[in-house]
């Protein structure tokens, strides 16, 4: 599923021009490996309740990510950061772009989506672990939306261009939404992790917030 919606991604990102159509499909993806899981997991005697909550969870971070991602680019050309990433290509950069951008995110997002398919096949009901890991995942949810909005009011205010963004959220932490991401999964982890199965999946939140840490998130955005 995943490898399937990110060739649909290279070839609409090939039509239009700009490689950054992967990141809207990059919170998409979650939505729709997500929705299989749940389809999946249907006749596999699982908790329905669980299935509803973790797959209502994923959907609102999934579709808010990409709604924001979509607005913020309009109007825009490519993101800087494919346009240095491609900038390394030789011979075909269609090829080149596949290999290196949406290649390794398909991967990715199957990898990072593990506590969701785990979650789903979870028969027991949900337990104090479960709502602990909702509480996390809120918890993300809002420093994620939150200091997006943020961000996106004080670039509005032609007043501060040229300043750093250093109030509300962006007051304590440096990229409060890559630190709410970063939460969001390990609630999701957390809700996983309340059966045998669902804890072997811990790396998944490590790759997370190591990519957005050191890697496509917070790394490559200050290197620009």
């Amino acid at each position: 599923v995943s490898a399937a919606l990110f060739l649909a991604a290279f070839g609409a990102a090939r039509r239009a021009g700009r490689w950054n159509v992967v990141d809207v499909v990059w919170g998409l993806s979650f939505v729709v490996i997500g929705a299989a899981s749940f389809a999946w997991s249907s006749a596999a005697g699982a908790s329905l309740t669980r299935r509803v909550l973790v797959l209502s969870l994923v959907a609102v971070w999934g579709l808010r990510l990409a709604a924001y991602i979509g607005w913020r680019s309009r109007g825009h050309g490519e993101d800087p950061r494919y346009a240095a990433i491609m900038r390394r290509a030789t011979g075909s950069g269609s090829r080149y772009a596949l290999q290196v951008i949406f290649a390794p995110q398909a991967f990715l997002a199957w990898f990072v989506s593990l506590p969701v398919q785990a979650a789903m096949y979870n028969r027991a009901g949900p337990g104090l672990l479960t709502w602990i890991g909702a509480a996390v995942w809120a918890v993300g949810l809002f420093f994620e939306a939150v200091g997006d909005a943020q961000m996106a009011a004080f670039r509005r205010d032609p007043a501060n261009r040229g300043q750093v963004m250093d109030r509300g959220l962006w007051r304590y932490t440096r990229h409060p939404n890559y630190f709410g991401d970063a939460t969001v999964w390990l609630g999701l982890y957390l809700i996983a992790a309340s059966c045998w199965p669902g804890a072997l999946t811990f790396l998944s939140p490590v790759a997370m917030l190591y990519f957005l840490y050191f890697r496509s998130g917070k790394g490559l955005l200050e290197k620009g």
